[in-house]
């Protein structure tokens, strides 16, 4: 699949450094995603901090969802495929569909990706791919056995096993919570082989405090212009409370939702503007009780979750957020623009999500909303710059192989 055709290169392969030694340019990516916009984002994040947005290709590993298909989606893709190739072929024979297993199954194709970097190395230079989500990890370490002469693969989330099989792999530093004193006291002792990692990170291991995202300093100056505007009637101090859903390592439900509504009305007072958003994870009971009894006050303005989508108009313009300690991927959006957190049901996540929590606060990023702050306080901290200290870990283990980023 196809999202974003990259320019035509308009030189050869190599280029000299200003040492006048001779690396080979790395002008293009391509994007392997799971049709997750959060784990796509990450990936996304990554090339733009590599000056490679613009020379993009993106092609997706994506599983249908309807009918059958929700009872296979724990299968690894290579074992989904053969099974939906085979039943596909079966009732394709008698012109039926197998209640949605005949539905289109998109998987991007390794050995044509790794056909193209090799015929095309000379004259464009090395491939850097970057994947993220578990369908994706046997087609991205599938290309890069096909073509490891000629593309540097970098896997986005912990892959769980076999780190030999990518370039480098970037993950969030809780992944490794299993290891540490404190993990190793919450696995018994015979199930801890059976859970990964199972080692301490290797040197193709980049570690990140929060998660990679699709916000720079270019992205938040745009959505400024763009929503300044309708935003400039708001009175000050602009508070934005960004809402996710409840994980199995972060369980919350009716309960949080009438506490934070509580605390939320306690703050009011020290709020110029509320704006609350749900996310696609926000359940509706959860969204309705907020709805209900916020609504009706003329500080707060609820998105309804319709276009055009206002995160980054939030992010560009709030304040100070109120998130749920949930997502970890709206927190470390939020954590790299250095603006006051205060984080919802944090007391509620195990495992690696408090491992998480501990850490930004520890960086003094986060404080726990308790409904006696005034929001008009400030405080400041350093903010989190994963996609910048990710860019740079890229670009140094490229200079290892002779490459160079070509901007």
């Amino acid at each position: 699949m196809l999202r974003t055709q990259p320019p035509e290169p308009v030189v050869n392969g190599l280029s000299d450094d200003r040492h006048g030694s001779v690396f080979g340019a790395v002008k293009r990516a391509i994007v392997i995603g799971n049709g997750c916009a959060g784990a796509e984002n990450q990936c996304i994040g990554l090339i733009r901090s590599l000056g490679l947005f613009d020379r993009h290709l993106y092609y997706s590993v994506t599983r249908p969802k309807g009918g059958i298909n929700r009872y296979l989606q724990w299968l690894p893709i290579f074992l989904y495929k053969r099974i939906h190739r085979f039943i596909s072929s079966i009732c394709a024979g008698f012109s039926i569909n197998a209640i949605g297993i005949m539905d289109d199954l998109d998987v991007a194709d390794a050995k044509q990706i790794a056909t193209m970097a090799r015929s095309t190395f000379d004259k464009y230079g090395a491939l850097l791919v970057v994947a993220s989500g578990s369908d994706t990890i046997s087609v991205a370490s599938s290309i890069r056995r096909l073509a490891m002469e000629n593309v540097f693969v970098v896997q986005v989330q912990h892959p769980r096993s076999r780190l030999e099989r990518f370039d480098l792999v970037i993950t969030p530093r809780h992944d490794y919570y299993l290891l540490t004193p404190e993990g190793k006291r919450q696995i018994p002792f015979f199930l801890r082989p059976w859970v990964t990692p199972r080692e301490p990170p290797g040197r193709n291991v980049f570690l990140t405090t929060g998660a990679l995202h699709n916000i720079d300093a270019s992205t938040l100056r745009n959505a400024s212009l763009e929503w300044q505007d309708e935003f400039a009637s708001l009175s000050k101090p602009l508070v934005v409370v960004n809402i996710g859903g409840p994980t199995r390592n972060c369980l919350y439900g009716v309960d949080l939702s009438k506490n934070l509504c509580a605390m939320l009305q306690s703050i009011l007072w020290s709020c110029g503007s509320l704006r609350i958003s749900f996310s696609r994870r926000t359940p509706k009971k959860v969204a309705d009780i907020i709805t209900r009894e916020l609504s009706s006050n003329s500080k707060v303005y609820i998105w309804d979750g319709k276009d055009p989508n206002p995160h980054l108009g939030h992010l560009a313009l709030a304040d100070t957020f109120v998130i749920t300690a949930d997502s970890i991927s709206m927190l470390s959006e939020a954590c790299s623009t250095g603006k006051p957190i205060y984080v919802v049901g944090a007391e509620r996540c195990t495992w690696k999500f408090s491992d998480f929590q501990k850490t930004l606060h520890e960086r003094g990023a986060v404080r726990p909303l308790t409904g006696k702050e005034d929001m008009r306080e400030k405080w400041s901290y350093c903010p989190l710059n994963d996609n910048a200290e990710a860019a740079r870990r890229v670009i140094q283990d490229l200079a290892k192989r002779g490459w160079k980023i070509e901007t």
